[in-house]
């Protein structure tokens, strides 16, 4: 006999999932802007666009990636720029944590639901906080925005002869996408032209790093900032794991380069050193470049690969395996070195779900850039070495190329959207589907040992 199913049952199974959720509003953005890219007005005059460049250009903004197979300089009028922006901006921030702001403004308040979806896309933001932790996110955004742009539009004002409005604009499009490590600039030859410029070049590193800490970073240093002991284990190994790769990267780089002169082998040594640390930054994963990166050399390029890999921190505007992924690796394998049973971080001892959860995401990356890679060499005859970068690059939503991005085939430019798509939310909604999905066992199977190494 046939049964009816309750209409509530009905709706409860019909719901969707937050982390369902988040990809589809991530799908929603992308979707707008790649139709309003689409919009002659959004064009230069005389230029005209693709479907496929406008798409390709919304995945990388909503994923703020910034990698490019038009010159955003000049395929875009001032419309299509301040689109390019926006979603930027709401693509850095979240999409569900816009919705939530825009819930505050309109209503005063967060559902529960609208919550628990804001926290899968950012995990910042949990149940018990969110209005709170919603605004301060916001507020902590636009004061590290206004301050960058502030300096940026002087110094383009002031130094460059650029007329106030334009120097405005550049400012302000430079400071957004900084912050939220989108990597898009509003110059034909990204940053190359002012690569020397301590005034342009240092502010945005600092909203790099600023905004590639991740929104729960911010958040403590906001509020204590002088009580070091009472930062959480992320907040340690964030601000650790930055400061390291931060220097590894700056050595690595001018060591590699110091003497090649299609890059920094012609500047001065303090030249040399403002260059390599402006790209040890932007590897973490902004994607400006000041020097044109297909003239780096192999070993750098492969350098630059392993920092792209690991990203900033989490829950914040960048990308990547996360570097508390790559430290709770490194921690284990301490751990098994020295023979101990526990891996303890700072004082603390750290979960083995979080051992699982770390080991799950950076295979599955390693697998999706390898597949991707091969899928590229297949289709192209480029080198390996470029091909690997471009593919990390765009996982890692970096946006750095060697120039090869607007000469791949259609299908391997839909291969680097997938990628940029899957970099933005796959580490961050696999991660909070593995702390979701977990569930009690009430037995345990016999333990065998294989053979290891």
């Amino acid at each position: 006999m046939l049964t009816s199913v309750p209409p509530r049952a009905y709706r409860a199974r019909r719901t969707l999932s937050p982390p369902q959720t988040v990809v589809l509003a991530f799908f929603a953005a992308i979707a707008v802007c790649t139709l309003l890219l689409s919009l002659p007005i959004a064009h230069a005059p005389g230029v005209e666009v693709t479907f496929l460049e406008a798409a390709f250009t919304a995945v990388s903004a909503v994923c703020v990636t910034g990698h490019i197979v038009v010159d955003t300089a000049t395929a875009w009028s001032p419309f299509g720029h301040a689109v390019i922006v926006a979603f930027i901006q709401i693509g850095g921030l979240g999409i569900m944590l816009v919705a939530s702001l825009i819930g505050l403004a309109l209503l005063r308040k967060i559902s529960l639901r609208g919550r628990m979806i804001a926290g899968t896309e950012n995990r910042a933001v949990t149940t018990g906080d969110a209005s709170r932790l919603t605004r301060g996110i916001l507020l902590t955004s636009l004061v590290i925005e206004a301050i960058v742009a502030m300096v940026l539009t002087l110094q383009f004002w002031l130094s460059y002869g650029v007329d106030l409005p334009t120097a405005f604009g550049r400012g302000v499009f430079l400071a957004i996408s900084s912050f939220n490590n989108a990597g898009f600039a509003p110059f034909s030859d990204n940053m190359i032209g002012f690569a020397t410029d301590p005034i342009v070049v240092l502010p945005l590193c600092i909203a790099t790093i600023l905004g590639g800490l991740g929104f729960p970073v911010l958040l403590q240093l906001r509020r204590e900032l002088r009580r070091p002991l009472h930062w959480t284990m992320n907040t340690n190994l964030v601000l650790a794991m930055t400061a390291l790769l931060l220097v590894v990267g700056t050595v690595m780089i001018a060591l590699f380069e110091w003497n090649n002169g299609a890059t920094i082998g012609e500047m001065s040594p303090v030249d040399r050193v403002l260059v390599s640390f402006f790209h040890s930054v932007q590897a973490r994963t902004a994607g400006f470049n000041s020097v044109d990166i297909g003239q780096l050399e192999p070993e750098t390029l492969l350098g630059i690969d392993v920092l792209m890999f690991i990203g900033g921190g989490p829950a914040g505007t960048a990308g990547g395996i996360k570097v508390t992924t790559f430290a709770v690796l490194l921690f284990i394998i301490i751990t098994e070195l020295r023979g101990e049973g526990a891996v303890n971080i700072f004082g603390k001892r750290l979960s083995r779900a979080v051992h699982r959860e770390a080991i799950t995401i950076t295979l599955l990356s390693l697998a999706a850039v390898m597949s991707a890679t091969i899928a590229l060499m297949i289709m192209t005859h480029l080198s390996l070495d470029v091909l690997l970068f471009e593919s990390i690059s765009a996982f890692a939503t970096v946006g750095l190329s060697t120039g090869i991005t607007a000469s791949l085939p259609p299908a391997g430019q839909i291969i680097l959207m997938v990628l940029m798509f899957l970099g933005r939310l796959g580490p961050l909604t696999l991660g909070t589907a593995l702390v979701l999905r977990q569930r009690k066992v009430l037995y345990e199977l016999p333990k065998e040992r294989p053979v290891i190494g």
